[in-house]
């Protein structure tokens, strides 16, 4: 009878389980990014237009002693909300490699050369393009590299177990090894000049965070520090100031302080002494000896987790429903008027159109064939040619990443307009495609399983 008290006492627990169940699923964060997306481009091509663009570019000012940043808005969440974002993909990289598809050779081929794949088919046919103007349009050639892991697993979601669970690990480790990429050519390519001084700062910031790690320090707010101080000097230093994310995230420690079997035996003593330093129907909040107890598993619970995992578990809903959404709404509002469905004619629309439309899924099908063909890598039981076909489409969802590029490669210029039409008519394109591929390939699969076990 108290327990039943105690939930009709509560509400409010009704009131926010759809939106519990709502963040809980793969594909929200995509959904969330599609309701953003139309809101920016409704918000840009609306008489409230000029606010749309004024707020983006209104100055904001940090100042700490004699110590000053000023950037515009839009420079502030590309350039800082953003870290987070790749501190997050960072984490997920460095776990995929220790434990995760990517932890072996074998494990990784796939999703690795079906990346690499994915990654030179559409710079080479934008090459082909755009490369040789001279309006500042080559640059763009990284563009349409890029995949957009939220949408691209959201719209894989959308289809729920009528997509085979290695189709979706497979997507996640492509994306995850593209996004790798990403982060490479930013570093490598998207890097106007270098100050010397700075460069030297941040890699002895980096240094200390590595040193921390190997002194076995596992305080969140130790690397937040150097994290932040990391952040400063990689923006002064001429390199993007969102690599420093994915460097900081590299140098979080993946062990935990205490292993399974201690974790249980301490567990059952502390969850025994709390049965015993009380009365069934006792208030706990009254009893100091098992409030040590919670206090003591609760410790106990945060030593068996590694402080990688602490911190991907905590800031990636931050990052999918808040800073990703927010990057979303910033970059996304293209004026349609100004920029006009004519521009999808330019060089940087089709090389960008092409890039991600036929160099990803054709790039990503045929490195993967190879893969297998020579014995590098071999496909997972369950799938087909055919679902790799279908997720190298959905790798054609570029949409953050892609946006995130053009913003480099283009800076303030009118092709930047032209980009983003380009990016936004090609990720739908390749979302939908994709979708039904998925599905068909899911189907044809489903229908010669069924085939053969009527023939046995």
């Amino acid at each position: 009878m108290r327990a039943t008290s105690v939930r009709e006492s509560r509400p409010i627990e009704a009131l926010i389980r759809p939106f519990q169940e709502f963040a809980s699923g793969q594909a929200s964060s995509g959904i969330l990014l599609l309701v953003i997306t139309i809101l920016a481009l409704v918000w840009a091509n609306s008489p409230w237009a000029e606010s749309y663009f004024a707020l983006w570019h209104a100055p904001v000012a940090v100042s700490i002693g004699g110590f000053s940043f000023s950037k515009d808005l839009l420079h502030w969440i590309n350039d800082g909300l953003m870290t987070v974002f790749f501190f997050v993909v960072g984490l997920e990289i460095k776990r995929e490699m220790l434990v995760g598809e990517l932890s072996s050779l074998k494990q990784a081929a796939l999703p690795i050369v079906a990346a690499v794949g994915g990654m030179v088919a559409p710079a080479l046919l934008y090459a082909m393009v755009a490369g040789s103007q001279t309006d500042g349009a080559a640059r763009g050639w990284g563009v349409p590299m890029a995949t957009d892991i939220a949408f691209s697993l959201g719209v894989l979601a959308l289809l729920g177990s009528r997509a085979p669970i290695s189709l979706k690990v497979f997507l996640t480790a492509f994306a995850i090894a593209d996004d790798l990429g990403a982060v490479m050519v930013i570093a490598l390519f998207y890097t106007e000049q270098i100050l010397p001084s700075a460069l030297l700062a941040s890699a002895l910031f980096l240094g200390l965070a590595i040193l921390a790690n190997v002194l076995g320090v596992r305080s969140p707010i130790v690397y937040g520090i150097l994290g932040f101080f990391l952040w400063v000097a990689v923006l002064k230093s001429g390199i993007h100031a969102t690599v420093a994310g994915v460097a900081m995230a590299l140098t979080i420690p993946a062990s935990a302080r205490m292993d399974r079997l201690r974790f249980l035996e301490r567990g059952r003593g502390l969850l025994d002494r709390f049965e015993e330093a009380g009365p069934d129907q006792g208030d706990i909040a009254t009893n100091s000896e098992q409030q040590a107890v919670l206090h003591t598993l609760e410790e106990s619970c945060e030593q068996v987790k590694t402080p990688l995992q602490r911190l991907e578990h905590a800031l990636h809903p931050w990052v999918s429903f808040l800073v990703m959404p927010i990057f979303a709404l910033a970059n996304a509002g293209v004026a349609v008027g100004e920029t006009g469905v004519g521009s999808l004619g330019q060089p940087v629309s089709v090389g960008i159109l092409l890039g991600l439309l036929i160099g990803k899924p054709v790039g990503v099908t045929l490195f993967a064939w190879l893969a297998v063909r020579s014995g590098i890598a071999a496909l997972p039981p369950d799938l087909t040619m055919r679902h790799i076909h279908a997720a190298g489409w959905l790798g054609g969802i570029g949409f953050t990443m892609a946006l995130f590029i053009a913003g480099l490669a283009f800076g303030t210029s009118p092709l930047l307009g032209t980009a983003k039409m380009a990016i936004l008519t090609a990720s739908v394109v390749a979302g939908v495609i994709g979708f039904v591929l998925v599905k068909h390939a899911t189907g044809v699969r489903g229908s010669e399983g069924a085939r053969e076990r009527g023939s046995d």
